[in-house]
């Protein structure tokens, strides 16, 4: 019960601190799963699996929520189509993928952009700093000779992290619909939207799915339940009882998790200037996200 729960002054208990913790590790290491997928099988066709496994796991909560279908197809087509599209694109063309984790900062002050744009919210100086300082870090990246070939995997992983941003805000309009029933329908449409992808675009692998090795399969599941299933429910479970703006400061850990395990485990190297790409990009993000929260506080709810 939340109310035997630790309570910090933001609202947050010491259950939602574990859940974001856990969150973070997941999505910090699937970055080695994701990228051993794209490379084993073909990016589209990774993506379809492991949305066709979230299906399999959750299929038992698939069912019509009145006055929401409409926002659980709209993040479906997003979440589980249009986003894995971008991101395994983006790992499949890509080495140095400690870049793309940089990279994928961008969707905190994204999604702040979006609710200056839909929710009409006011932001001071600080947090358009904080924006400004994320793309500088990003765009910095592209100096880097370690990264500059990395180019078309970074814009795709922005895109990726616009898309995100985008389903952020359509988590919060499903207030009270069960997490498994949610991912069931991401799922079910990214299933849905991938196929004819995938048909067209890679036919040959298509075709051979019943020879693809089970190490290669073993990287897709645990992507599908660790990182969408676990990490992403966890993150729409934290969606659905706190502000957008609360909950975003929460996944700052994830791509400092992903930098660390990616460079260790692909022998990708760090040069100082990727780090200082990394850390300017962080402080940006922790500005936007930091200063969001407390201004939440201060407001007594999401600033709309």
């Amino acid at each position: 019960m939340r109310d035997s729960q630790s309570i910090t002054p933001g609202g947050l208990t010491t259950k939602d601190f574990a859940i974001a913790t856990a969150m973070n590790v997941l999505w910090g290491l699937n970055i080695v799963a994701a990228k051993m997928a794209v490379d084993l099988i073909a990016p589209v066709t990774a993506a379809l699996l492991r949305q066709a496994i979230v299906l399999l796991v959750c299929i038992t909560a698939l069912r019509i929520i009145r006055g929401k279908m409409l926002a659980l197809t709209a993040l479906g087509l997003l979440s589980g189509c249009a986003f894995y599209v971008a991101v395994n694109l983006s790992l499949a063309i890509s080495d140095n993928v400690s870049a793309l984790a940089i990279a994928g900062q961008l969707g905190v002050p994204f999604s702040l952009i979006l609710a200056v744009i839909v929710f009409r919210e006011r932001i001071r100086w600080p947090r358009i700093a904080g924006i400004l300082l994320s793309f500088a870090g990003v765009v910095l990246l592209v100096f880097d000779p370690a990264a500059a070939n990395e180019i078309p995997g970074i814009a795709l992983t922005a895109i990726a992290s616009a898309i995100w941003a985008c389903c952020s805000l359509i988590q919060r309009s499903l207030r009270g619909v069960p997490v498994l029933t949610i991912y069931a329908w991401v799922g079910f449409w990214g299933t849905a939207g991938l196929l004819p992808i995938a048909l067209h675009w890679e036919p040959a692998t298509m075709r051979d799915l019943g020879s693809i090795p089970l190490a290669a399969l073993a990287w897709v599941a645990f992507s599908a339940i660790g990182s969408t299933v676990a990490g992403q429910g966890a993150m729409s479970w934290l969606l659905q009882r706190h502000p957008v703006n609360l909950v975003t400061p929460l996944t700052l850990a994830a791509p400092v998790v992903s930098v660390v395990v990616a460079a260790f485990w692909f022998g990708t190297p760090v040069t100082w200037l990727m780090a200082a790409g990394g850390g300017i990009a962080m402080l940006g993000v922790s500005i936007v996200a930091l200063r969001s929260a407390s201004r939440t506080n201060l407001d007594g709810g999401e600033k709309r």
